[in-house]
């Protein structure tokens, strides 16, 4: 079981491919704040509500200083995919090896249907400028996370 971050922790630096043929190191992000989500498979039910609720606040978030990055455990052409079914517009990072996951404690034991697997651990994690942990949510809903997250960074749904 990979051990879950807390504020104020340092965020684990990361390079990853991402969807639109580029990648995403969290360092080069540095002087911005990032959301940093982790969901299980791109076009399950869950996994494109989630996604589309940030895609649909972007701009809010993005107004208030945010950068968006997804992160799973899909292969790249999944992820290409997705993003463009789903009209994505932020970094979808793939992540096979799992290294991300585990060093941000999103990947673990969970109940799912009843049943103990191992697996993607729904979560968000929001990076500051300096690269510190500001906020680190685990087993987080796909129905209604942006919204509750965006409450918890205090960012005005009507903006």
């Amino acid at each position: 079981m990979s051990t879950r971050l807390a504020v104020g922790d340092d965020a684990p630096d990361f390079t990853l491919p991402t969807a639109d043929g580029g990648s995403v190191t969290l360092s080069e992000l540095r002087g911005s704040s990032v959301i940093v989500y982790f969901y299980p498979a791109a076009s399950t039910p869950g996994c494109t509500k989630e996604a589309c609720d940030f895609r649909d606040s972007l701009a809010s978030l993005q107004g208030a200083g945010y950068k968006v990055v997804g992160i799973s455990p899909d292969p790249l052409a999944k992820l290409v995919k997705f993003a463009e079914e789903e009209s994505l517009t932020f970094p979808l990072a793939s992540d096979e090896s799992r290294a991300t996951l585990e060093a941000y404690g999103a990947w673990g034991e969970k109940k799912l249907y009843g049943k103990t697997v191992t697996g993607v651990i729904r979560s968000t994690v929001v990076v500051d400028p300096e690269g510190k942990v500001a906020l680190a949510q685990y087993n987080v809903k796909a129905t209604g996370h942006v919204a509750k997250l965006r409450r918890d960074l205090g960012i005005d749904p009507k903006k």
